[in-house]
């Protein structure tokens, strides 16, 4: 699977211009990865942040994406997700000797399994999950990984160009 880096139809309904907006800022994240060796992939070049590596990111997308989707929304296990590990802070991004090619198919995989997820949903239907009192509606989860994708993607382009010069925007 490939995801375009296209931008969503200027006319379109709702559910079209959510995932649209999102599987843009998902092929920024992966059009930030091409080309780079395996050992910049995992090199950190923020001192404070050792863990916000290209990999590092890559990994927390893909685990962010199955927190929301099929953790929170659907009410999943909530035990296969690092991010829920309350012994190992960010272990979600603790990606030292898994390569990077494998992170990059972990996290399109996951994507598709959110988009499926999305299309068999109704926007308007409430996360299952018994981490909420008030849980959120699926159009709320996805307006949030918009930004939360769009975000990470920025942080990878600042990192990238630290890396290795590379710079460009959508």
């Amino acid at each position: 699977m490939s995801i375009p880096r296209v931008r969503p139809p200027y006319v379109a309904d709702e559910r079209t211009q959510l995932v649209g907006w999102l599987d843009l800022q998902r092929s920024i994240i992966l059009w930030k990865c091409e080309g780079l060796s395996e050992e910049d992939a995992h090199r950190p070049v923020l001192p404070t942040s050792p863990l916000m590596t290209v990999a590092g990111l890559v990994s927390h997308m893909r685990w962010t994406e199955h927190c929301w989707f099929e953790v929170l929304f659907q009410g999943g296990d909530s035990a296969v997700n690092p991010q829920f590990d309350e012994s190992a802070e960010n272990a979600d991004m603790r990606v030292e000797g898994v390569p990077s090619a494998r992170l990059l198919d972990e996290y399109e995989r996951q994507c598709q399994v959110s988009n499926e997820i999305v299309a068999a949903h109704s926007l308007d239907d409430l996360g299952k999950s018994s981490f909420y009192d008030d849980p959120p509606t699926l159009r709320w989860m996805l307006i949030h990984m918009v930004e939360e994708t769009a975000r990470h993607a920025g942080q990878l382009d600042t990192i990238r160009e630290l890396l290795d010069g590379t710079k460009g925007y959508y």
